[in-house]
Parts: C-alpha cells; sequence; structure tokens
C-alpha cells in the first residue's frame, strides 16, 4: 500500500514530495498499526474459545478417597420422646446388654422408659486422616421415636466396610428440627429424628497409604470421556516437557512419577491439578417428568424437523339460575340449570420448521415461539428421538 502511494505521488514535484515526508511516516506507522489490528481480528476469529477447567474440578487421584463408616448405638437423656420398647425390641435387647457390661443386670424386669432411642451412626473418614483427628457424624434413629432434641450418644464404634473398627463417636445431639403437639394441632419443622455432632468421632485407626511409594499415579475422570482423557494427557506432557501421561481409556490416565519427582510426589499433583484443560462432552438431553425440567447441552443438533403441536380444550361452566314465583302465585323457588360449553382446538398454533444443524438456543426459541410448555416440550423432544432428528443422548429420569 505504502508503495502504491509513493509511486502515485512520483510525479509531483520533489518540493511537494518533501512537504509530504512527514505525513508518509504517519501513514506508514498508520498502516503498520492497522495492519496489526487486522491479524489479531484474524488470529481471535481462527482460535475458537473454549472454557477450561482445573484438573482438579475434573478428576481425582486414584487411593485418595474417602471411606463411609458406619455404627449402632443408643442415645439418651431424650425427654419421653424416644422409642417405645414394645415396638421396638431391638431398643431393648441395646439397652439390657449395655447395662450387663456396666454391671447392672436388668433381665426378666419389664423396663417402659422412653427416654432411650436406637439410631444408625455414619460418618466420613476423609483420606490422609491420622490417628486422633476427629470427624463430624450424623444420627438417625431406628425405631420410633419422636425426636432426638436433647439426646446424648452413648460411646459407638463405627466400622469400615471391612469390618474394623476406625473411629469412636460420643456427645450431645444438635438438632436442626423440632416437634411440639397438643390437643387440637401439632407443628413440625425440620426432622428432629436426626441430629448431627461437630467433630463428635475421634480417629483410632489410620488407613495405610504412601504417596512417596508411587511409581505412577492414575487419574480417575469424573465424566468418563476419550476426549477428554486424550486432553488431559497432552496437557500433562507438555507441562513437565516428557511423555509421562497417557491415557488407558475413557475414564483413566495413567501418569508415571519421573525419578525425579519421586520425594516430591505432592508437589507434582499439586502442579497437575493446577493444569487447566477443556472438557468434553457427549450430546445429551436430560429430561425428569415428574417435575418437568428439561436439561440439554450445547452439542445437541436437530436434523430438519417440522413440528406442530395442538391441544384440543373442553371448557364447562356451570351457572345455575334462581328462578322466583310470580307474588301471589303461590308457586316455588326452583334452581334452572345454566351451563355454558367452549372448545378451543388450538386453531392458532402454527408448524414450525426446525433446520438441520440448528444450535440449542435456535431449537429452544423455535419451540418457545409456538407456545409450547415444558410439558408438551417433553413429549416433542421424544418425537423427534423416535424420529432419528435428535442427535444426541436422551436420557429420562
Amino acid at each position: 500500500m505504502l508503495k502504491t502511494l509513493l509511486s502515485t505521488l512520483s510525479p509531483y514535484s520533489p518540493r511537494l514530495v518533501g512537504g509530504l515526508g512527514l505525513s508518509l511516516r504517519r501513514a506508514r506507522k498508520a498502516c503498520v498499526v492497522v495492519f496489526g489490528l487486522g491479524f489479531l481480528f484474524l488470529a481471535s476469529l481462527s482460535s475458537p474459545a473454549h472454557a477450561t477447567s482445573r484438573l482438579k474440578d475434573v478428576v481425582d487421584f486414584e487411593g485418595v478417597r474417602d471411606n463411609m463408616l458406619i455404627g449402632y448405638g443408643l442415645v439418651v437423656g431424650l425427654n419421653g420422646t424416644g422409642d417405645s420398647l414394645t415396638n421396638s425390641p431391638f431398643t431393648e435387647t441395646s439397652l439390657v446388654g449395655m447395662l450387663e457390661r456396666l454391671g447392672v443386670n436388668t433381665r426378666g424386669t419389664s423396663m417402659k422408659t422412653k427416654n432411650v432411642a436406637a439410631v444408625m451412626v455414619t460418618a466420613t473418614l476423609p483420606a490422609f486422616s491420622s490417628q486422633g483427628s476427629r470427624v463430624d457424624v450424623v444420627v438417625s434413629t431406628l425405631g420410633d421415636a419422636k425426636s432426638l432434641t436433647g439426646g446424648t450418644l452413648l460411646v459407638t464404634p463405627l466400622l469400615g466396610a471391612d469390618g474394623e473398627v476406625y473411629a469412636v463417636a460420643q456427645g450431645a445431639l444438635a438438632v436442626g428440627g423440632f416437634s411440639a403437639q397438643g390437643q387440637g394441632t401439632s407443628v413440625t419443622k425440620g426432622v428432629p429424628t436426626s441430629a448431627r455432632i461437630a467433630n463428635g468421632a475421634i480417629v483410632e485407626r489410620e488407613i495405610p497409604f504412601r504417596l512417596a511409594d508411587l511409581g505412577s499415579m492414575r487419574l480417575s475422570l469424573r465424566n468418563p470421556d476419550f476426549t477428554t482423557a486424550d486432553r488431559i494427557a497432552e496437557s500433562i506432557n507438555q507441562h513437565f516437557h516428557t511423555q509421562a501421561a497417557s491415557a488407558i481409556d475413557a475414564a483413566t490416565v495413567r501418569v508415571l512419577v519421573p525419578d525425579a519427582r519421586r520425594h516430591d510426589v505432592v508437589g507434582m499433583m499439586t502442579e497437575i491439578e493446577q493444569l487447566q484443560v477443556a472438557p468434553d462432552q457427549v450430546a445429551r438431553v436430560v429430561i425428569d417428568e415428574q417435575s418437568g425440567v428439561i436439561v440439554m447441552g450445547e452439542n445437541v443438533r436437530i436434523n430438519t424437523v417440522a413440528i406442530a403441536q395442538g391441544n384440543l380444550t373442553i371448557r364447562i361452566t356451570e351457572t345455575p339460575m334462581v328462578s322466583q314465583p310470580a307474588p301471589f302465585s303461590q308457586g316455588d323457588t326452583t334452581s334452572v340449570p345454566r351451563t355454558e360449553l367452549a372448545v378451543d382446538e388450538g386453531a392458532g398454533n402454527k408448524m414450525a420448521v426446525i433446520k438441520t444443524g440448528v444450535s440449542l438456543q435456535d431449537m429452544v426459541q423455535s419451540l418457545n415461539a409456538l407456545g409450547i410448555g415444558p410439558r408438551d416440550m417433553i413429549t416433542i423432544l421424544q418425537s423427534i428421538k423416535a424420529a432419528g432428528a435428535l442427535q444426541a443422548d436422551l436420557e429420562v429420569i
């Protein structure tokens, strides 16, 4: 452009060209800026924007996991809201056994206390929990207890899936709900038969797991996908400048620990967690027929299809009229029925054509233009899938 401009000005006098020297230098700079902005604009168009996520939010490190604990215990100190021993024989048996361990023999006697309730105690043991640390527990009734308010959980061993005791729980319960009743009415807020104990269990056994002994680590994808697994492996290899990561399948990526990082496995895991990756997903439409909720992924596409929706609505309104007799006619007052009948055949509804490859937004706008509600939209999506025009997985829950 500058060369063309100079050749255009060359027939003019040197004085004129000299007078334009400063302008030409400015024009040269302006053209460079314009070319630079144009290059950036084209680059921005050529690189599509993908939402990225941290690997920390996409994968789990195999072996670094929580463990579920469960136990059976007794809650005492209830104000007459505990189990009825006649209806809950397991509560009576547990109470008798506990008293025997404490040196009190109650066998053969009739107990009618309502201040005790049999409960199930659950907890989650986090990874790398050390002996002596504390975890929260959840307490739930087993029998016909009405409320756990004011109760205290007695010593309850918490078992793992292998039958070993990993924690012991005890403490006062914190109930989030309440229940009150009188002779004429009652009120209940929340669930008074479930409670929590913050830091209510002490860890007694550790789960052996040493990161330093790992020669390789496996990353488990929370949403298995081949494309996402390959992108994760590629991102890890680019970061560490080595071919240490490889995608085994759609749900697992294996990472070899280099010899130089054997003593810094935690630091290596921290670096992997902070890497960015753009997760891919299968086009899917999830429908909850009970609540009428429809969730569609951004990759959902529909081939060319014509949609028409019409409803037949019959509305019947009964408005009875009262017929009064004339004065001195000795007649009776009667009720005369009057019925209004209206039929709506949906004549105002139109047929809409959805072209092939439309996006999610276009499809929703087209269906909304027909005045279609969520319930009818569920039926339409199922019909489109049956016609083979919906290029996505249709999942009904």
